[in-house]
């Protein structure tokens, strides 16, 4: 079997170095890649945010299966568009995939199937978002939402009306994420530790696979502005059995159900942002494919044949698979450029990346070559992810070989895991 990934992060990455675990599959390609890939895997270039080029891709390189690694080719319809032309790819068609691509819709879906979330108003103005702030009905601090794609940078949380006020009139007048932003979400701040959790749907059955606590502040501690990440970790202690009941009953299942009903049947990975209230578990966001860095700690537990429950999924049947979760702990840290998330320098050497043994994965993101040379290309360099019985173990392992990699100006936070140690 041939398959081919689209995207060139740490996700596709970790979704390439798990398609190759046995039973393995005869190829893998991978559209554009990085170089990191690249040592596995054999890259082609193309545009991900093009789906027609990806179609033609897949048909020149006679793809068996293609897995979608990030949300933009989703939100532009590669799905639809592989479909209809009948080829087999693991995604969300462009209608289903609008739960991560507006805010909006789907608060409004979850409000149709009583899926659990906080309270809110859509505002299409700035007018309206500073009305909904000065009512006073959602307190503070208060969660503005950009409707649209932001790259995972479109949620600010405001503690006070003046910068609540502040907030809209930079992504609403001044554009600060551009088209995103013409329509926002205004919501109450819900009180709790975060969590993430993943299933594999074939549009009617789910899989679970695992759960992960990720680190969006660019410190330790949980300082500094929001970032697309800074590390994760799995599975999330939180997520006792309990739990996972009460994620796939009162959430999964209403939106696969949901879905099905109104004609957008959800097919591939649903990943459900949740913050686990007094009142129980609570949707932050919903995203349409694997997290990253959230992937990179949570396919090195899945076992069993996963190119086989992929396939599965994408032709619709997932009755039969034989997935499960490895007993194990996985740490990841995030190797970011300095500044980031804001601007950052890129082109900067990287030494040691190369450092990998059986307890220890190094996952590229934002990396090219430059002279033959290992170099920066983006704010998320590298993910370092480390195994281990126990999450002290893997937080080691995983600093460990942080520690023998180094690029000018690299950053990372130190604290990746902690939350899961025992003081």
């Amino acid at each position: 079997m041939t398959i081919l990934v689209v995207g060139s992060g740490g996700r596709e990455h970790a979704l390439v170095w798990r398609l190759q675990q046995p039973p393995g599959v005869t190829s893998v390609l991978c559209v554009p890649g990085n170089p990191g890939i690249g040592a596995i895997a054999r890259l082609v270039p193309g545009n991900p945010g093009d789906p027609a080029e990806m179609l033609a891709i897949a048909g020149r390189e006679r793809a068996d299966l293609t897995v979608v690694g990030p949300e933009l080719p989703l939100s532009l319809g590669i799905v639809d568009k592989f479909r209809a032309a009948g080829r087999r790819i693991v995604g969300p068609t462009r209608a289903a995939a609008e739960l991560e691509c507006s805010k909006a819709l789907a608060k409004a879906f979850m409000t149709r199937y009583g899926v659990p979330t906080a309270r809110f108003e859509t505002c299409d103005s700035a007018i309206a978002a500073r009305a909904a702030v000065a009512s006073g009905r959602f307190g503070y601090p208060l969660v503005i939402k950009a409707d649209g794609l932001a790259a995972g940078k479109g949620v600010v949380i405001a503690p006070d009306r003046a910068s609540a006020d502040e907030t809209i009139e930079a992504v609403m007048t001044d554009r600060r994420f551009g088209a995103a932003g013409e329509r926002v979400v205004i919501e109450e701040c819900l009180q709790g530790p975060e969590l993430s959790y993943f299933v594999l749907s074939d549009g009617e059955r789910v899989v679970p696979l695992g759960s992960a606590q990720d680190h969006k502040r660019a410190f330790d501690n949980d300082e500094g502005p929001n970032t697309g990440g800074m590390g994760a970790f799995a599975p999330s202690p939180l997520c006792d059995r309990a739990m996972e009941a009460r994620i796939l009953d009162e959430i999964v299942r209403p939106v696969i159900d949901g879905m099905q009903r109104e004609g957008n049947s959800y097919t591939g990975f649903l990943y459900c942002g949740l913050m686990l209230t007094a009142a129980g578990p609570r949707v932050i966001e919903f995203n349409v494919r694997f997290g990253d860095p959230e992937a990179q700690v949570v396919l090195p537990l899945v076992e069993g044949d996963f190119v086989a429950a992929l396939d599965a999924a994408a032709s619709g049947d997932l009755s039969r698979h034989d997935l499960r979760l490895r007993d194990e702990r996985t740490v990841g840290v995030v190797l970011a450029s300095g500044g980031y998330p804001d601007a950052v320098e890129t082109g900067l050497p990287i030494e040691g990346a190369d450092f990998e043994d059986e307890n220890t994965l190094v996952f590229h993101a934002g990396t090219s070559t430059r002279d033959g040379r290992l170099v920066t290309a983006g704010g998320r360099v590298l993910t370092v992810v480390g195994r281990g019985p126990d999450y002290a173990t893997a937080m080691g392992r995983a600093y460990h070989a942080v520690d023998r990699i180094t690029f000018p100006r690299m950053h990372c936070r130190r604290d990746i895991g902690a939350k899961a140690v025992p003081e």
